[in-house]
C-alpha cells in the first residue's frame, strides 16, 4: 500500500549519467516519506494507495533548493534599497540586525517558509542568528533545511561555540528534516584562528561549514591589498578546503582560486544568488569555471533584505541569463543545465547530494507539482526551456516533503499567512526606529 501516488504527470528524471530529461504518462510512487517508484502510469494503475493525484497536464520535478538565504531577514524586505554594499550593512541592515528580538526572528522565517513553499522550495540553507527560532518555523512548515548559527569573531568565542551547540542539538530535528552547519559569517569577519577552530570542529563533529566569501570582486581585491591572498586562499590556510564548504557568492572568485577549489581534498560547493549581484552591481558568480573545476554551484536568493524574494524559479532563470552575457555566449548555461543546477548540484551543495534533488527510488519524496497549461508556457517545444524561460514560481501548484502535503492547488496547509503578517507587522515600526542602534560589526571590505 503506498502513502500517495501521483498518476499520469510527466516528470523530471536524471539517467545515470545524471542528464536532465523528461519522462511521459509518468506515476510517482510514495511510501513511508520517499519515493518508491517512478513508473509508467500503467503499472502504477494496479498500486494501492491511500491518496492519488491527478497530475495529467502537470510536471512533477525535485522540489527546489535554495542554496543560501537568511529566512528571517523577510521582516527587512525593501528596507534598505538603491544603496553601495557598505551603506547597505553599516547604515541599516547590522543596526536593525543588532536589536531583533527572537520573536520577529521566528515570525520573518515562517513568512518565508510559507512562500518557499508557495514557489516550489522544498529545503533551504539558512546562515543567521537565533537559529533555535528559524527551528520552530521548519518543524511548522514541515519545509526541510540546514541550519547554521552565524558568528563573528567580534562577539568573542562563545559564539562560536553557540554555533557549534546548536549545530549538534538540532540535526535531526524535525523528524530528521534539518540537518546543520557551522556559520561563521565570512573571512572579513571571522579571523584566521577561529576559521582555523571551525575547520577542526567541523572535521571532528561531521558537519558542513556555510560562509560568505568572495562575495564581490571589491571585497577579494581588499583581502589581497591587506592580506596579500585572497577570501579563498584565507579558507584554505585555514582548513576549510578540506571538509565540506559551502561558499555564499564567490563572485569575485579568481582564476587562482578555481585551481584552489579544484585541487581541495573536501566537498566543496558555490551558491549563486544572481538578482542581489544585479542589483549591488556585482559581477557574476563564475559557473564555467567552477564547473570545469568539478564544483557544484546550487541556486539561491540570500536574504530578501537584499534579493526582496525568496523566489529560487525566479533564480534560476536569471543564473541563465547573467551566464550567458557574461560569458557572451548563447549556447552557455543551456536550461537544462540551469535544472541540473536547480536539482542535483543544490542537492550537493547542502550536502544532501543522496538524499534529495532527483526523482528517484529512495530519495526523500520531495516533489513539486507544476501547471504547464497556462498560456504563457504554450505551446511547448522544449520542456526545459518552458521551465527555465517561461514557467514561474506561481505555476507550482503542489509542494510536498518527506511525502507530506505542505501545498495543495496553491493552498498552503501548514502555514496561516495573514495570521503571521499580521504580527509581523505590528513590529515593524518599532523595528525600523532600530536604525539608530549600533551594527553589531562594521563593513570595511
Amino acid at each position: 500500500m503506498a502513502d500517495l501516488v501521483i498518476d499520469g504527470c510527466t516528470a523530471l528524471v536524471h539517467d545515470r549519467h545524471g542528464t536532465v530529461g523528461f519522462s511521459a504518462e509518468t506515476s510517482v510512487v510514495i511510501r513511508d516519506g520517499l519515493i518508491a517508484a517512478v513508473i509508467p502510469s500503467r503499472e502504477a494503475a494496479r498500486t494501492e494507495a491511500a491518496e492519488r493525484i491527478d497530475g495529467r497536464g502537470l510536471l512533477a520535478m525535485p522540489g527546489l533548493i535554495n542554496c543560501h538565504t537568511h529566512t528571517p531577514m523577510v521582516a527587512l524586505r525593501g528596507i534598505a534599497e538603491d544603496l553601495p554594499i557598505d551603506a547597505w550593512f553599516n547604515d541599516w541592515i547590522w543596526p536593525i540586525e543588532s536589536h531583533l528580538t527572537d520573536r520577529v526572528v521566528e515570525l520573518g522565517a515562517k513568512l518565508a517558509c510559507a512562500e518557499m513553499i508557495r514557489g516550489g522550495v522544498t529545503t533551504f540553507a539558512d546562515h543567521y542568528f537565533a537559529m533555535d527560532r528559524v527551528a520552530a518555523a521548519v518543524a511548522e512548515s514541515g519545509l526541510r533545511a540546514n541550519l547554521g548559527w552565524a558568528y563573528f569573531s567580534g562577539q568573542g568565542p562563545e559564539a562560536r561555540e553557540r554555533s557549534l551547540d546548536f549545530a549538534l542539538r538540532a540535526r535531526g530535528a524535525a523528524d530528521g528534516r534539518i540537518t546543520t552547519s557551522l556559520a561563521p559569517h565570512a573571512p572579513y569577519t571571522v579571523d584566521d584562528a577561529d576559521l582555523a577552530a571551525t575547520a577542526a570542529l567541523a572535521a571532528e563533529h561531521g558537519l558542513l561549514v556555510h560562509i560568505h566569501a568572495a562575495e564581490s570582486a571589491a571585497q577579494t581585491a581588499t583581502s589581497v591589498r591587506r592580506l596579500g591572498r585572497t577570501p579563498i586562499e584565507t579558507l584554505r590556510r585555514a582548513g576549510l578546503l578540506d571538509g565540506d564548504l559551502l561558499i555564499a557568492h564567490g563572485t569575485g572568485i579568481t582564476e587562482g582560486d578555481l585551481d584552489l577549489l579544484g585541487a581541495a581534498r573536501g566537498r566543496i560547493a558555490v551558491a549563486t544568488a544572481p538578482r542581489g549581484y544585479l542589483k549591488f552591481a556585482w559581477g557574476p558568480t563564475p559557473l564555467r569555471g567552477l564547473a570545469a573545476a568539478g564544483v557544484p554551484v546550487g541556486l539561491a536568493t540570500d536574504g530578501a533584505a537584499s534579493n526582496n524574494t525568496l523566489d529560487v524559479w525566479e533564480s534560476m532563470t536569471l543564473t541563465a541569463l547573467v551566464q550567458k552575457a557574461s560569458e557572451g555566449d548563447p549556447t552557455w548555461l543551456t536550461a537544462r543545465q540551469a535544472l541540473d543546477h536547480a536539482t542535483a548540484q543544490s542537492a550537493r551543495a547542502v550536502g544532501l547530494g543522496e538524499r534529495v534533488g532527483a526523482l528517484a527510488p529512495g530519495r526523500a519524496a520531495d516533489v513539486i507539482l507544476v501547471d504547464l497549461t497556462g498560456p504563457h508556457t504554450r505551446p511547448v517545444h522544449d520542456l526545459a526551456a518552458t521551465l527555465v524561460h517561461s514557467a514561474r514560481s506561481g505555476d507550482v501548484l503542489t509542494t510536498i516533503v518527506a511525502g507530506r502535503v505542505l501545498m495543495r492547488d496553491r493552498r498552503l496547509l501548514t502555514l496561516d499567512v495573514p495570521e503571521i503578517a499580521a504580527e509581523l507587522e505590528a513590529e515593524l515600526p518599532a523595528l525600523a526606529g532600530r536604525r539608530d542602534g549600533g551594527p553589531i560589526q562594521e563593513y570595511d571590505a
